[in-house]
């Protein structure tokens, strides 16, 4: 696209339409609570948890290694096709990606 920003609006769109789907998807994916923790960073970097399960969202906190987060369930149904999951650390509540969490 040669917009930018209706690129990003329309990402926007998809999570939030995710987001908002039927309540039963959403507590059939989300109802059970787990905890991960953050492993497979590279050296010295930490995991965004962002607003929307997708890599251009803004970031609402950072997650450091080896740090624990309480995870609400996952789902590859995102732009991007890969997976995140909604998690909350300390008051964040967001999304991260899958790749970087251990199931405890």
């Amino acid at each position: 696209m040669r917009h930018p920003h209706l690129r990003a609006r329309l990402r926007a769109a998809a999570a939030a339409a995710f987001l908002l789907g039927p309540a039963s998807i959403q507590a059939q994916d989300f109802g059970r609570l787990e905890f991960f923790r953050v492993e497979g960073l590279p050296p010295g970097d930490t995991l965004s948890i962002r607003e929307a399960p997708d890599a251009d969202s803004p970031a609402l906190g950072q997650a450091p290694p080896r740090g624990r987060l309480r995870g609400f369930g996952c789902t590859n149904d995102t732009p991007s096709g890969l997976t995140w999951c909604r998690v909350k650390l300390g008051p964040i509540v967001g999304w991260a990606r899958r790749r970087y969490l251990t199931p405890e």
